[in-house]
């Protein structure tokens, strides 16, 4: 039984308005109109700083949370974004040094955008499971923004910061008990948003959409079907009726996203997505964690939450997550 949580979030200081993003001044009129209309009000800006820098905060938060300190960690595996500060150099080991947790397991997870998280709790729930000498899995996942551009069309606006959480296998410990989790993904979408950058100066980087009624209808619907699966695979093989589920949560996209994804499951998104997208807008991989740690409030013990993730490469996640009765 794996225990999660709590989660730890930091974020810059500087934020900026989705009116004021330089950007959208160069836009056309119904691309700027679609970005106002995302249900976006603003996004944390981290300005200078590097991914470690964003993730190494939330990453010292939750280890005291814990109450563990950094020498002892088992691993530390951190969900890292899409444009390294270096290539060949390694985000993941800069981190563990920062941390001082020189004895731990270490490794980067990324290759499937927003679901790299999901991946990242099934790595860990495999490590805690499978190796009796683990016992504490560090998870860190950074957002920070590759281009200069943050809106992302036809998706979202993108904002920076870092979420980190403790797994154990105590589930005492933590905020929910990882019931199950199933990660899907299919490879004819790999390169559907992606950023030309070899021999392009960083400041020239654009997030390009190959195809945007792929994504928008055929994505869309294939999504629509996956998740049913999944959602139904889980519940099944855990013996639980759809019935149990007390929230359902997945990452912040839009106000539109929402109200898509509320009709195709038949079901309410959990408010504290909405709110979150309205205070941070997208954050990649950090969007679960900090919507699954806010719901947590809202949640009796021994409630069941579906926590689905997806991502445009694409990949598909769903979590079965349990409420357990510690507070803190």
């Amino acid at each position: 039984m794996i225990g999660i949580g709590p989660v730890t979030a930091w974020f810059p200081e500087h934020e900026i308005r989705v009116p004021d993003l330089p950007e959208l001044a160069g836009l056309p009129a119904r691309q700027r109109e679609h970005a106002l209309s995302l249900g976006i009000d603003r996004v944390r800006c981290a300005t200078g700083a590097s991914e470690v820098d964003l993730a190494e905060p939330a990453a010292r938060g939750a280890l005291e949370r814990a109450g563990i300190d950094p020498g002892a960690l088992d691993a530390l595996i951190l969900v890292q974004g899409r444009a390294p500060q270096y290539l060949l150099a390694s985000e993941a080991t800069r981190l563990q040094h920062r941390l001082g947790a020189g004895r731990a397991f270490v490794t980067g997870v990324g290759e499937l955008g927003c679901v790299s998280v999901s991946a990242a709790l099934r790595l860990a729930a495999a490590l805690l499971c499978g190796d009796p000498r683990c016992r504490t899995v560090l998870l860190v996942a950074v957002a920070r923004t590759p281009t200069p551009a943050r809106y992302r069309s036809p998706m979202t606006v993108l904002g920076d910061g870092a979420a980190a959480v403790v797994l154990t296998g105590d589930t005492a410990a933590g905020r929910y008990e990882l019931v199950d989790i199933a990660v899907r993904s299919d490879g004819q979408y790999s390169d559907l948003f992606r950023i030309d950058y070899r021999d392009v100066p960083s400041e020239r980087w654009v997030e390009e959409c190959a195809d945007e009624s792929t994504y928008s209808f055929r994505l869309a619907v294939d999504s629509s079907k996956r998740f049913a699966a999944l959602n139904a695979e889980l519940l099944a093989r855990n013996g639980l009726l759809p019935e149990v589920v007390s929230a359902i949560l997945m990452q912040n996209l839009s106000a539109g996203a929402f109200a898509f994804w509320s009709e195709a499951l038949g079901r309410p998104i959990h408010p504290c997505c909405g709110d979150n997208l309205v205070r941070y807008g997208h954050l990649g991989p950090v969007d679960v964690l900090i919507n699954l740690d806010d719901a947590a409030e809202t949640l009796p013990p021994g409630a069941t939450a579906l926590l689905l993730n997806s991502s445009p490469v694409a990949a598909w996640s769903t979590a079965v997550l349990r409420r357990t009765d510690v507070a803190g």
